[in-house]
């Protein structure tokens, strides 16, 4: 019998896991020049506004791309046939 909160389970360990990947990677840093103008350009107060948009961008890519390089492994090799 399946559990009915697998479902939330799996994304969300496999999302906690990207967490974990966004701590051990580091983000993309940009020249002070090219974040001024990103600053401008998207109208943000200062450059700590943009660097939490690029971090929870770069966290969540990461757990995206984790979860499903996970779940490939898990459906071709573990799923029990």
């Amino acid at each position: 019998m399946k559990n009915p909160f697998e479902t939330l389970i799996i994304p969300g360990g496999i999302l906690l896991l990207g967490f974990f990947s966004a701590l051990l990677l580091p983000a993309p840093s940009f020249g002070l020049a090219l974040a001024k103008q990103l600053q401008e350009s998207l109208h943000l107060q200062d450059l700590s506004q943009l660097y939490t948009i690029v971090f929870c961008l770069w966290f969540l890519l990461l757990g995206t791309i984790e979860f499903f390089i996970i779940r490939f492994a898990w459906r071709r090799w573990s799923q029990p046939r």
